[in-house]
């Protein structure tokens, strides 16, 4: 019990501190705004698209890849136009 209750904890922290971040960056932006700054506001939104970028760029997908029970998967659609018969289930 006191685990579930700690999981809970932790859910609603990392929610709280979401709802932050997005009032602190909704805050700024609407500042800038009415201050006028909006080259401020084109470099902020230049180095954000930037990071995002990078995350995906560094993020290793193959992983999870490799990790899947799955079987591989074979691409047989050439046999469907040609007429060529299938090699799929074949061993």
């Amino acid at each position: 019990m006191n685990r579930k209750s700690t999981l809970a904890s932790n859910r609603r922290r990392r929610k709280m501190f979401t709802v932050l971040w997005i009032a602190l960056l909704s805050a700024g932006t609407i500042a800038l705004l009415y201050r006028e700054m909006t080259a401020v506001l084109y470099i902020l939104a230049t180095l954000g698209v930037t990071a995002l970028l990078l995350v995906v760029a560094f993020s290793d997908l193959s992983k999870t890849e490799k990790t899947s029970n799955d079987p591989p998967r074979v691409n047989d659609s050439a046999a469907l136009g040609s007429g060529i018969t299938s090699t799929f289930g074949t061993k």
